[in-house]
């Protein structure tokens, strides 16, 4: 089983060696799928992770690990994959909202958040535009994190959240499965829980479960 990560907001490829790092000791070949949210709109994502995805379902079965953004990215790319392009056979999202992030906005109008995300920054604000993006048809699990902020002074109102996004902006019913982790959105990606939930589930994918 070959499994791509998909990076979230203002990281790198880099953030998803921990847990690429261990699906690789269990035999598994994995890869990663690089953007810059800073200069690249979030069409132009989309188009290149539509030809990514669709070389690699010619390789075989796929699973996709997406964090944050990555996760957007990726439902709005499966929207767009050739019908006879096979699916993942699984799809893991870290911390990724599917309603527009409360954080994103209330810095949707700074200049330094308008520099640092771009378009895409701005999709993330949009309820009307987060929308519109697609789910994900076929088996997905939404891990999200609990460790961040408290109290109801921040833009969570006491909400159970990972310091970036709450359970509630995560949520959706067409998610298989959610998994609420003890984790702060950033160390998603790094979490040796999360590296063990994803082993776990893709064993059972191999041996004909989900």
């Amino acid at each position: 089983m070959h499994i791509l990560f998909i990076h979230g907001l203002g990281r790198t490829p880099l953030s998803g060696q921990p847990v690429l790092w261990r699906l690789r000791r269990q035999g598994h070949a994995t890869s990663s799928f690089g953007y810059c949210a800073a200069v690249q709109d979030f069409q132009a994502i989309r188009e290149r992770l539509v030809r990514r995805l669709v070389r690699l379902a010619d390789r075989g079965p796929y699973v996709v690990v997406a964090h944050s953004l990555g996760g957007v990215l990726l439902r709005g790319a499966l929207a767009q994959l050739p019908e006879a392009t096979p699916r993942p056979r699984l799809v893991f999202l870290l911390g990724s909202p599917v309603q527009a992030s409360r954080w994103a906005r209330r810095l949707q109008d700074r200049l330094w958040y308008r520099i640092l995300t771009g378009e895409c920054g701005q999709l993330l604000a949009s309820p009307e535009r987060m929308a519109a993006i697609g789910p994900v048809f076929g088996p997905c699990l939404s891990l999200v994190g609990t460790r961040g902020l408290s109290g109801v002074w921040g833009p969570f109102q006491g909400e159970p959240n990972d310091g970036v996004v709450a359970i509630s902006e995560a949520a959706a019913n067409w998610i298989t499965q959610e998994i609420r982790l003890p984790v702060v959105h950033t160390l998603l990606p790094a979490s040796g829980r999360v590296a063990a939930i994803l082993l776990d589930r893709l064993r059972l994918t191999a041996d004909g479960g989900s």
